[in-house]
């Protein structure tokens, strides 16, 4: 595409993001509340339990410095007499990965792309290869979803995706080193100039292509290439029909949570009139409103035979609102998972009991993480295979292509294969009871390597199989 092509389709794209602008910005006045907010905030319920949800996604999708995920051999490999070769190889790979990922600032952008994923419902991370030098490979920057425009093609998939930044002539000749800017930007080095990034799909890689683009002027192209895997992944929390960006939580939770801040305010209205009290002054010419101070010690003076200053009382009682907003902020915590993913208060469960937690986490959350997995974790680990490839760190490897597979061990992941090894311990329990025939037709080998596969166990624990002749 040629610079006026991309953005003129960015514009387009942009045409039908504008609706959503409005309700975005409101959910962060009360979810993630900044300079500039326009709501007046007296209830911080949902600020909290978003917060909280999306440090749950970051431990329950990817934890730091923990194993999410792991490389092993497709299945038709499994069973082969080279497949503990493979493992091993996969298993370095792997670790040299996890290592890339705890030296990078990954924990740090991750969890700020789930709060913008809490809030809005989508996310946006780039991942760039970092400079030479520097303690990880990996670069990761989470893109305000305000500042990205997202396209979907037939298939309902994020692939064209504009960013739009505000740089000066320093910062892009820093990210765009071979750019030959105009002589009209060096008169005023510190302005601002608008640059758009844009990447779509053409055929098995991704194109890229970064534009300045000052208002009323041609665009410049300031850098062009093309990459095996985007740098950039869009992810949503969940999709309606016809619609190309996400809903969050915040945004099905955004009624209770004016109502909650509507209700405290009003409380806090009534707290200060129960505090200092409406009064009434009889205009006798001695007693004068604007010189009274309400304080201990005060003297009002008053004609003789006047009522001067007395108390009105207060209509009714506003006790009601208590209830209201008790029922307010559960409703607030129970859309934002902040009850369900958070620890128990006590801190002390038995083994029945995480388990029952555990099915109940995945049921709430089945539906969001499959999409998250499909959006985010594949691209994520495809994206940062393909620069340790390029570095020449890892050999290159094409996920579900090859041989390899794409294991994720984070600990929601984890839920339905202690399921699956529960139900088969508690077949081969039975088996071993009846004894005899029925015994001898469970291969002991087989099941022990199933239930490694099935529970995340490493391979090198596993004995190799012997060699069919």
């Amino acid at each position: 595409m040629s610079p006026a092509d991309i953005l003129s389709r960015m514009e387009r794209a942009l045409a039908r993001r504008r609706p959503h602008e409005a309700l975005w910005t409101e959910a962060y006045s009360y979810a993630l509340p900044g300079a500039g907010q326009r709501a007046q905030l007296f209830d911080a319920t949902a600020a909290d339990a978003a917060e909280q949800l999306a440090a749950s996604l970051l431990a329950e999708l990817t934890p730091p410095w923990s194993r999410w995920f792991g490389l092993a051999p497709a299945e038709g490999l499994a069973e082969s007499a080279e497949a503990q070769a493979i493992a091993f190889a996969l298993e370095g790979t792997a670790r040299i990965l996890q290592r890339e990922l705890d030296r990078s600032n990954f924990a740090v952008e991750m969890h700020q792309a789930f709060l913008d994923l809490v809030i809005t419902g989508t996310g946006v991370i780039l991942i760039e290869e970092a400079p030479l030098g520097e303690a990880s490979a990996l670069r990761f920057a989470a893109v305000p979803i305000l500042s990205a425009v997202l396209e979907e093609d037939a298939a309902g998939r994020l692939t064209t995706i504009y960013r739009e930044l505000r740089l000066s002539a320093e910062e892009i000749t820093r990210r765009f080193p071979r750019a030959v800017l105009p002589p009209a930007l060096s008169a005023d080095p510190t302005a601002r100039q608008r640059v758009v990034e844009a990447v779509w799909p053409a055929g098995a890689s991704t194109r890229y292509a970064a534009l300045l683009a000052p208002a009323g002027q041609e665009p410049l192209l300031l850098a062009e290439g093309s990459f095996a895997e985007s740098p950039f992944i869009a992810f949503r929390w969940l999709k309606a029909p016809g619609e190309v960006y996400g809903r969050g939580p915040v945004i099905k939770a955004l009624p209770d949570i004016r109502t909650a801040n509507r209700v405290v305010e009003l409380i806090l209205q009534n707290a200060s009139i129960a505090c200092t009290g409406i009064w009434m002054a009889e205009d006798d010419g001695v007693l004068n409103p604007a010189t009274i101070e309400l304080k201990p010690g005060a003297i009002i003076p008053k004609a003789p035979g006047s009522a001067g200053l007395t108390p009105l009382a207060a209509p009714g009682s506003f006790d009601v609102s208590q209830i209201l907003l008790d029922d307010l902020r559960r409703r607030i915590r129970a859309a934002l998972l902040a009850d369900r993913l958070a620890p128990p208060p006590s801190g002390k469960m038995t083994a029945t009991e995480v388990l029952e937690r555990s099915a109940e986490t995945a049921r709430l959350l089945g539906a969001t993480y499959g999409r998250l997995q499909s959006e985010l974790l594949t691209p994520l680990i495809a994206r940062c295979l393909s620069i340790l490839a390029r570095r020449g760190e890892v050999p290159p490897l094409l996920l579900e292509r090859e041989g390899v597979r794409l294991c994720y061990e984070s600990p929601l992941a984890r839920v339905q294969g202690r399921a699956d090894a529960a139900n088969t311990l508690l077949f081969l329990d039975a088996v071993a009871r009846i004894g005899g025939a029925a015994a001898a037709q469970v291969d002991a080998a087989s099941a022990a390597r199933w239930l490694a596969r099935t529970l995340g166990a490493p391979a090198e624990i596993l004995i190799p199989p012997a060699p069919q002749e």
